[in-house]
């Protein structure tokens, strides 16, 4: 089942986003980066040995297109929609990791 909500951000501005209701809403923090890098050897045949928090992206191959694969599989992956503002604002691991993580929250909360 696919479910839109608003949920608010700063101030007034309203962010629009769609997840699917699934066991995906309940990752933890470790399962979270244990999936993304999952993604990241699998698909874009990154070495575990590479995949740190704080490493950027264009450091571990992924040029724009890459980028833009990287997250489809994430949002398959996790049954959520990163808006394009969101993901073109990823740089790091890091920040993959904390925005699954913000979105799973922000839709248990919602819940």
């Amino acid at each position: 089942m696919l479910t839109s909500w608003v949920l608010p951000t700063d101030g007034a501005v309203k962010l629009r986003f769609r997840c699917r209701l699934t066991d995906s809403n309940h990752f933890t923090s470790e399962k979270i980066v244990a999936v993304v890098n999952g993604i990241m050897i699998e698909e874009f045949e990154v070495e575990e040995g590479k995949l740190q928090k704080d490493a950027p992206l264009v450091d571990l191959g992924l040029d724009s297109l890459d980028g833009v694969d990287m997250v489809v599989a994430i949002e398959k992956a996790f049954s959520c929609r990163i808006p394009e503002d969101e993901a073109r604002a990823i740089k790091t691991l890091g920040d993959i990791y904390a925005r699954v993580e913000q979105r799973l929250g922000e839709l248990k909360e919602a819940v």
